[in-house]
């Protein structure tokens, strides 16, 4: 008997084992039937929604607000997969992770959204935040994402939700990823957009095939696209992959010391609540800490950071910084500028605005996208990606807002009528610090990190 037993429980193990290696297979529950839209229901708007030969077919009505066909059912962790073809060019997009409650904007939906955009634009696959915080994802940030759209044809999308982690794919192709905690959870939603003019009444967009799995979840192994990381001073797996380094860990200055000095300033500077924060004091360049510089130098690379002003503040992250000029003030280099462009008074001096937010100091001037900008108090997004060939872009909260070259003809005909003329082979630099500008103004900044690049 008692190895009659061992022999059962032996063959137990042996079947566990079994089962556990395995391949799961994974189970995917139709959103759609292919018949009706049981399952679904009309959220804020009434562009028509209608089943025809097994497609729901999207139509935009002029005079209606942003229309959403959404799941009577919410998903936390999942894989979503949906196919889509465009008749017209139309803005579109399918949401995820979103709700629509009565206390916010009186019922508006919003939350993450996969981008349909066929105009020349191309962010089809990028990931907007319906409203609510605006551009997450640009394809700006993957240009090789913005040619696999097909249009007048069918496209196949996938959209993976692993708890914080959210990444688009199009065709096959890597779309977007970000990292964000704001929305764990939410519908699925069918977007016909609105119009602004009568003649664009009409224009079709069909999805089929849409499918969900919130059981075994196989996430697509890592690629190495751009990754927005929106959980303060963190770095994502993917990030690590990328060769992504914090440059402030949100605890010290670790990494960072005076301009032209040997340590980090005794006053003027504070690390606090995950932030580093320069303190008010009287408003000149330098006059208390000064200025702070990464210990480090830095060629090619993308640089990114977060900063909050305080009213009427002015301050500006710098980069290509050698401290050979031995200024008095503060220490040169090419400059995002950080500013409040409405109370500032430097906002209104230099040339066509090229003293504003985000604009590269005194030389060339952001673009004045309304989008991009958010209120004094609030945290923005900052980059700024320098190419190995020179090439360099400033993006603001997800907008690219100038692009321009270093060492051109254009580039030294700006340097020559700016107050940076009298520094010889000034922004020429190979490489250079990292600065963070004391203005004598109470600015805070988080979430700064730097990828080099070859």
């Amino acid at each position: 008997m008692k190895k009659i037993l061992l022999n059962i429980i032996a063959l137990q193990l042996t079947i566990f084992v079994a089962q556990a290696q395995t391949p799961q297979k994974e189970k995917w529950e139709n959103l759609f039937n292919g018949k009706d839209l049981k399952g679904w229901k009309l959220l804020n708007g009434q562009a028509k929604f209608e089943v025809v030969n097994e497609e729901i077919i999207g139509t935009t009505v002029y005079g209606q607000p942003n229309s959403f066909l959404a799941t009577t059912k919410t998903y936390g962790n999942f894989i979503l997969e949906f196919d889509f073809k465009l008749e017209d060019e139309m803005n579109s997009g399918v949401q995820f992770r979103s709700e629509s409650k009565p206390e916010y904007q009186n019922g508006r939906v919003h939350g993450y959204q996969f981008e349909i955009d066929p105009t020349p634009r191309a962010w089809s696959g990028g990931i907007y935040d319906e409203a609510r915080r605006d551009w997450l994802y640009p394809m700006d940030y993957n240009p090789e994402g913005k040619t696999v759209l097909k249009l007048n044809a069918w496209n196949k999308c996938r959209v993976e939700c692993l708890g914080n982690s959210v990444r688009t794919f199009i065709n096959g192709k890597p779309g977007a990823n970000i990292v964000d905690s704001l929305s764990p959870t939410g519908f699925v939603a069918l977007q016909v957009h609105s119009i602004d003019k009568p003649e664009y009444a009409g224009r079709k967009i069909h999805w089929r095939n849409i499918r969900i799995n919130t059981t075994v979840l196989k996430p697509t192994k890592p690629d190495e696209i751009f990754v927005v990381n929106l959980l303060p001073n963190t770095i994502s797996e993917q990030e690590k992959l990328n060769g992504v380094q914090l440059l402030f860990d949100g605890k010290t200055t670790m990494g960072w010391r005076g301009a032209s000095k040997e340590n980090f300033p005794a006053k003027g500077w504070e690390v606090k609540d995950g932030e580093i924060r320069v303190l008010a004091s009287d408003g000149a360049e330098s006059t208390h800490g000064g200025d702070i510089v990464t210990i480090k130098e830095y060629g090619a690379f993308i640089l990114q950071f977060e900063f909050k002003l305080t009213e009427g503040a002015n301050s500006g992250v710098k980069y290509f910084v050698t401290e050979k000029e031995n200024t008095s003030g503060s220490a040169i280099g090419l400059e995002y500028q950080v500013l409040d462009d409405e109370k500032h008074p430097d906002a209104k001096l230099g040339s066509i605005g090229n003293r504003m937010t985000a604009s590269l100091y005194d030389l060339i001037p952001s673009k004045k996208e309304p989008l991009a900008r958010r209120k004094i108090g609030e945290w923005n997004r900052g980059l700024v990606k320098v190419y190995p060939d020179g090439r360099v872009e400033h993006f603001l909260n997800g907008w690219k807002v100038l692009d321009y070259q270093r060492g051109t003809q254009y580039f030294y005909a700006l340097v020559a009528r700016s107050k940076y003329e009298k520094w010889p082979n000034f922004g020429m630099a190979d490489t250079g610090h990292i600065l963070l500008q004391d203005h004598g103004n109470n600015v805070s900044f988080r979430s700064i990190k730097i990828q080099e690049l070859k």
